[in-house]
């Protein structure tokens, strides 16, 4: 029994075949004689052996089909790691379309036909995998050498080799960006840190610049890269070339304190030498450049060298030869300084301390009891005292002042009022007259002045539980003889005017009896008393006579108003200008003929009538 298979053409073909041939056959045997039982066997046999053939086939068919089978299904699950692997999740992308359609025709395609759709799939997918690791790859290259950079770490061979195996198992977009991302990281990192490397180099080579250091071998010192022609592909941008670099330039600018303050010193003990030896203006400029250093802060010094040990050792070696020098000198300095301190205390009207007198000083230095650099170090220390108390006194001293300012004024009115040519009509006369107005005015506060300087002396005193000194004299005790002296003063003002109201009754009383008699004789000179200006001139007005001399009073016992001036001035002979601002005593010149009756008679002798003319 024959089976048709395939096409039906080939199968009747075939049936026809068969048939012809078993007749053949049939009559072979026919011709032979065989038996129909032997024909029957050889017919089961000739079926048997057809069957065993087809049986064959069938296996070997299934064996094919079976590897097919497995074929699509290594094919298939390859492409579903490469998708898994790649992250092909995307519902549009061409792999998943491709996976969609092999789902949906895969009961109807042949096994060939499913195998010949997936194979190109998987090998896009595999060049799509090369290239993404390839990009894996130089990425990782990428972080492994900034990273060692940073960190400066070298991971093992076995370690990268694992790290490959598990990155092969996730190569999605997504990981892709992350490591992108990382390293993206990684490259602003080293920009900023090289940013900052630089920074610190450029800091480094301005410090070793202003003190005068190599910057090569300081920043070689920190790492070698640093000292390179090409900084950007050799400068080591790790953590401890940075700490490094922090330290450096740390020492550097401690350095840089410790030497500023050093030449401040220096600087300082120069210029107190200068100031002491007097030294001139070309022997400073020669360290001007020195000098003008101390006047601005740290982080303002750029000028290359200027805090070197070359110009250090240079402003000391100055001063060393200053210091040398003033040994040399120390009695001359120790006479200035003296005179410098009188100065002081004669301006401040304070009495100098007598224990550094120039003379004692000069005895002590020939004798060798006293090192000279404490004796001025000692006339320092009075001059720094004189000073704070000049400061302490100062608003006492500015009342003195306008104190005297009055006086004066009140000296000038007194002789201005006793001058008989005050009211001509000279040059200038119109000044004096505005002056005496103002002259006026000043000496009617002067007994307000002095109560006031009483009392701001007085509260001074309670302050610092002293006396008030002024040229060695209390200045409370001044005041109250000025007070006293004017008031005197006053008295004899008043005493003289009614002794002239009297003058003047006493000859009306005789010109009744005997008649009036010509005055005598005028003087032709005009006197011109110190102070003012008479007729608008100061040379007088008719004749070059000498003045007469001044009398004290009228009854020649007029007090003298006593200011500090006048009491430094008799209390102590080396301020001699405190002489010549002494108040002056009255004067009264320019008297006439009637003034010196009366002063005759006040005195107890008349004077004879003067000869008639």
């Amino acid at each position: 029994m024959m089976l048709a298979i395939g096409n039906p053409i080939t199968s009747i073909h075939t049936s026809s075949t068969c048939t012809a041939l078993l007749k053949e056959l049939e009559q072979i045997w026919n011709d032979i004689g065989e038996s129909e039982k032997e024909k029957d066997r050889m017919l089961f046999e000739l079926e048997r052996e057809c069957l065993e053939v087809y049986r064959r086939k069938v296996d070997e068919a299934a064996n094919t089909k079976a590897r097919y089978h497995q074929t699509v299904a290594a094919k298939e699950a390859e492409l579903a790691t490469l998708m898994a692997a790649l992250g092909e999740h995307d519902i549009h992308s061409p792999v998943k379309i491709n996976d969609m359609l092999i789902k949906t025709e895969k009961k109807s395609a042949s096994l060939k036909e499913k195998l010949a759709s997936v194979t190109p799939l998987v090998e896009e997918l595999k060049k799509k995998k090369d290239e993404r690791l390839k990009q894996f790859a130089d990425i990782k290259a990428q972080i492994e050498k900034i990273s060692g950079e940073i960190f400066e770490s070298h991971p093992a061979n076995d370690a990268v080799s694992s790290t490959t195996v598990a990155e092969e198992q996730d190569l999605s977009l997504r990981r892709l960006n992350e490591c992108q991302t990382h390293l993206r990281t990684l490259q602003k990192e080293k920009s900023d840190r090289l940013q900052k490397v630089l920074q610190c180099v450029n800091d480094v080579h301005s410090l070793c610049g202003v003190l005068g250091l190599d910057f090569g071998q300081t920043v070689g010192d920190v790492h070698p890269s640093l000292h390179g022609t090409q900084l950007e592909q050799s400068t080591n941008i790790s953590n401890s070339t940075l700490a490094g670099l922090e330290q450096t330039i740390d020492k550097l600018k401690t350095e840089r304190k410790a030497r500023m303050q050093k030449l401040k010193d220096v600087v300082a003990k120069l210029f107190d030498l200068w100031n002491l030896m007097d030294s001139s203006k070309e022997e400073r400029n020669c360290f001007l450049r020195i000098t003008s250093i101390v006047r601005i802060s740290e982080s303002e010094l750029t000028e290359r060298g200027v805090l070197s040990t070359e110009i250090i050792e240079k402003a000391s070696a100055e001063v060393e030869r200053l210091a040398k020098l003033k040994a040399s000198r120390m009695k001359e300095l120790v006479f200035k300084k003296r005179s410098e301190l009188e100065e002081i205390c004669r301006l401040t009207h304070i009495e100098p301390d007598t224990s550094t007198a120039p003379e004692k000083a000069s005895a002590l230095i020939d004798s060798g009891l006293v090192d000279p650099s404490e004796l001025l170090a000692n006339i320092e220390a009075q001059i720094m005292k004189a000073r704070d108390e000049a400061l302490s006194r100062k608003e006492v001293t500015d009342r003195i002042d306008k104190w005297l300012s009055a006086c004066e004024e009140e000296n000038w009115l007194d002789e201005y009022s006793q001058d008989n040519n005050r009211y001509s009509a000279g040059r200038g006369a119109h000044i004096n007259l505005k002056r005496a107005e103002r002259a006026r005015v000043t000496v009617t506060k002067i007994p307000a002045m002095v109560d006031n300087l009483i009392n701001k002396t007085l509260s001074w005193e309670d302050e610092k539980k002293t006396h008030f000194l002024y040229d060695g004299v209390r200045l409370v005790s001044i005041l109250e003889d000025y007070k006293l002296t004017r008031h005197l003063k006053e008295e004899e003002k008043r005493r003289h005017k009614d002794q002239k109201k009297l003058q003047d009754l006493l000859l009306n009383q005789k010109e009744a009896m005997y008649g009036s008699k010509p005055s005598p004789r005028k003087s032709n000179s005009v006197r011109n008393t110190n102070g003012y200006r008479a007729n608008g001139n100061g040379n007088g007005s008719v004749s070059s006579m000498p003045p007469t001399p001044r009398r004290n009073s009228v009854s020649g016992g007029t007090s003298e108003l006593l200011t500090p001036r006048s009491y430094s001035g008799r209390h102590n002979g080396y301020f001699k200008e405190m002489r010549r601002l002494s108040t002056a005593p009255l004067n009264y010149v320019a008297i006439s003929k009637e003034d010196t009756m009366s002063y005759s008679s006040h005195c107890g002798s008349e004077p004879e009538s003067p000869p008639q003319v």
